[in-house]
């Protein structure tokens, strides 16, 4: 990230490789925070960090076990 503390939908977008349906759907569902200044929707450096760490939790948990020999 470039050190923003603030992102718009389509750097955001573009930061997760999300189609913008997929982003809003994210937002929608809460896995994804975001805040509003005034009408524009912004989603917060902290919460995109938070979203990929979500998602490698989610991907370490669904991952099959390895079975030592």
């Amino acid at each position: 990230m470039t050190g923003k503390e603030l992102y718009r939908i389509t750097e955001t977008m573009t930061i997760l490789s999300l189609k913008r349906s997929v982003l809003y759907e994210q937002l929608r569902s809460g896995r994804l925070r975001s805040v509003h200044v005034g009408r524009t929707r912004l989603v917060p450096a902290a919460a995109i960090t938070d979203y990929i760490a979500l998602l490698e939790r989610e991907a370490a948990a669904s991952a099959p076990f390895e079975v030592a020999s």
